[in-house]
């Protein structure tokens, strides 16, 4: 038996020349070390994800929501994730509109899962979109990670791959055996009884 978390981590930038691939390159990287996770890499600039979304009820919230048939294999990536890794920067004090469109899509994909996040930015280091991501995840029922990355003033502060600060490697270790303990916990918890009045 696999007992390893199927964790998906997210590259939340579609714009021209974003560092998202550099940033999520590094925390897959880390993950697949770590040893706890089977890691796939999802980068939002190879979907399409319509901003106009259709007018159905929330019932149809699952599998048989009306998606767009190029969604079919996102939706059943995030479907079968235990646990997701968000890699977003940080665009006028808040996450991307390809971030919140992929999330708008999705509901039940979300609940009762854990959510990492990693961040990059300014000064703030990408904590304003991660604040906000916060709070919507948080509204369909995933459980959000408390130790987080971010990286501020990522364009001086990395080198060749990877962050300057060796103790970023620290900060991903802490964030992924947390990532792991409550993927582990809430896949059992699924397992045993379904989630209660999700959406």
């Amino acid at each position: 038996m696999n007992d390893k978390s199927r964790l998906v981590v997210i590259i939340g930038s579609v714009r021209e020349g974003r560092f998202g691939p550099v940033v999520a390159g590094w925390v897959a990287d880390h993950a697949r070390v770590h040893g706890g996770f089977e890691v796939d890499v999802l980068d939002l600039a190879d979907v399409d994800i319509p901003l106009s979304l259709p007018a159905a009820p929330p019932k149809f919230a699952g599998d048989d929501y009306p998606r767009p048939e190029g969604m079919r294999g996102v939706t059943a990536k995030l479907a079968e994730a235990d646990a997701f890794i968000i890699v977003t920067p940080e665009y006028n004090h808040s996450y991307p509109a390809s971030l919140k469109a992929l999330i708008d899509w999705h509901f039940t994909q979300w609940t009762a899962k854990p959510v990492a996040f990693v961040s990059y930015g300014g000064a703030a280091g990408g904590r304003h979109a991660v604040l906000h991501l916060e709070n919507v995840l948080t509204e369909l029922h995933a459980v959000t990670i408390r130790d987080g990355l971010a990286f501020p003033n990522y364009f001086t502060a990395w080198q060749d791959g990877a962050p300057l600060d060796a103790a970023a490697a620290g900060y991903a270790k802490t964030l992924l055996e947390q990532l792991a303990w409550w993927a582990t916990a809430l896949r059992a918890a699924r397992t045993a009884a379904p989630y209660p009045g999700g959406a």
